[in-house]
């Protein structure tokens, strides 16, 4: 068993004693100071040694076991998880005509996927801290400042994210951009070079988010679509020039809903350091778990400094704020705020300024909770009424987290599409899956929860079999 002789003590002026037993554990697993196999020390033991109450250690270690460090069974010691942690050793590598497919399908019907509920928005909150940044904005931030953004959106950006999803970073390395499509197109121009050899070449999880394949075509991308599965993205299956960038949602995979294992997290790590490939990490609604806590954010285990962060306050508070942010390495943040400032892409700094107060007074976190306890109600109710109605003809997602559950059609020889264009004539908004694919697809119906009150799915689901049923073919 390993001793806990030597932990260090915890910093109880911080707070966090769970994230913090949390991170040391998994530091040390990381860092090969606890190797595969050994037996971690009880949770009763080691709330004695840090003097901590045991539900906090319990809690850190179901954490833990969640992201794959640690194993257990029935009648068995918690041991440390066998997975290779070559990807953490090292320094990072120096980063070394094709018409997208647009598929236009109908918006605002029922089930409408990746457009969140914005009934329940803190208006009152909102218009205070926006109305008091309006009043009293400093005569320096009406300059043309920091295109990055403003220092106190900055970090309190980076304190939220730090706590809830692990990530490591500086308040300089963050920039503030309108939409995630604004940061992807931002890294793209940096780092996509269309006229040098493989220059172009961006490997894409496979099937994944239409509209990052199109603005990374747009900026002369040769997309190579790489496979998922259950496990999420398996860098081993790509094939081809070594890319450039790599473009991947490990913690609630678009539109499956799966979160990568540990193995391959730090198998896609260390092939992007080997590689000197940029990681570019869409966590786009990641925030909205109900099954689990979230998963922590693939940058916190980045050693190598090959992961971008991205992350957007359009799912988590509404898109009309035009809010979203990039966690960018410390050798890219200068070319990344140059391309910036010369497309212009900034937010507004009294936008910026007022939703630093709103994140400082805590009014963010609890919206946050408000809408995690709503949406996983109606997720609940929307997977359980499609697994009643439509479960002979589509195999539905788990819909543990997000604000979308996929389900995939039984025969694999579906036209998703035409089922699509039959449902939405009729008051919804579902997309095909197949649409999603680059290469070879799999047909399948993405379900938007987020606007579909609990106590209307079950007729909603009911609609979408009987539409679905009558038009199938017969034999």
């Amino acid at each position: 068993m390993a001793s806990v002789a030597q932990w260090p003590a915890l910093d109880r002026m911080s707070g966090d004693l769970e994230g913090q037993v949390y991170r040391l554990m998994r530091d040390r697993i990381l860092h090969g100071q606890m190797p595969a196999g050994r037996r971690v020390p009880s949770t009763r033991t080691l709330a004695l040694a840090l003097g901590v109450a045991r539900s906090t250690v319990v809690n850190a270690y179901d954490r833990l076991k969640a992201e794959g460090y640690l194993q257990s069974a029935t009648g068995a010691p918690t041991r440390v998880a066998t997975f290779s942690s070559a990807s953490l050793s090292g320094q990072a590598a120096a980063p070394p005509p094709h018409q997208p497919r647009i598929t236009e399908f109908k918006t605002g019907g029922l089930f409408e996927p990746g457009v969140p509920d914005v009934s329940a928005f803190p208006h009152a909150a909102w218009a205070r801290c926006l109305g008091a940044r309006g009043r009293s904005l400093r005569v320096h931030d009406l300059g043309y400042g920091d295109h990055g953004g403003v220092r106190e959106l900055r970090e309190a950006i980076l304190e939220h994210i730090a706590a809830t999803r692990g990530v490591i970073a500086r308040p300089e390395q963050i920039v503030i951009v309108p939409s995630t499509g604004a940061a992807i197109g931002l890294l793209a121009g940096v780092l996509i070079r269309p006229g040098e050899p493989a220059g172009d070449v961006v490997w894409m999880e496979e099937p994944g988010y239409a509209s990052a394949q199109a603005i990374l075509r747009m900026a002369g991308a040769n997309l190579v679509p790489v496979p998922c599965d259950v496990d999420g993205l398996d860098i081993t299956q790509g094939i081809g020039p070594r890319p450039r960038l790599i473009y991947v949602t490990p913690s609630h995979q678009y539109p499956s809903g799966v979160t990568m294992s540990l193995p391959r997290r730090l198998a896609l790590l260390e092939f992007a350091r080997s590689n000197g490939a940029i990681v570019l990490e869409d966590d786009y609604d990641s925030e909205f778990q109900y099954a689990s806590r979230p998963i922590a954010a693939l940058q916190g285990i980045d050693r190598g400094e090959v992961v971008v962060y991205v992350g957007t306050f359009s799912k988590t508070l509404a898109p009309g704020l035009r809010v979203a942010y990039a966690v960018v390495p410390r050798r890219l943040v200068a070319a990344v705020e140059a391309t910036q400032r010369l497309r212009g892409v900034v937010v507004p700094i009294h936008i910026q300024a007022a939703l630093a107060d709103f994140m400082r007074e805590g009014r963010f976190r609890a919206h946050l909770r408000h809408m995690n306890a709503i949406y996983a109600e109606r997720m609940a109710a929307t997977v359980a009424a499609l697994d009643r109605h439509c479960g002979a003809l589509l195999e539905v997602g788990s819909g543990g987290g997000g604000l979308q559950v996929a389900s995939w059609f039984r025969d694999p020889g579906t036209d998703d599409v035409a089922f699509v264009r039959t449902i939405n004539a009729n008051g919804f908004a579902v997309r095909p899956i197949s649409a999603l694919y680059l290469g070879p697809s799999r047909p399948g119906l993405l379900l938007g929860i987020a606007r579909m009150e609990a106590e209307a799915a079950d007729a909603a689901a009911a609609k979408i079999a009987r539409l679905l049923e009558a038009s199938v073919t017969p034999a």
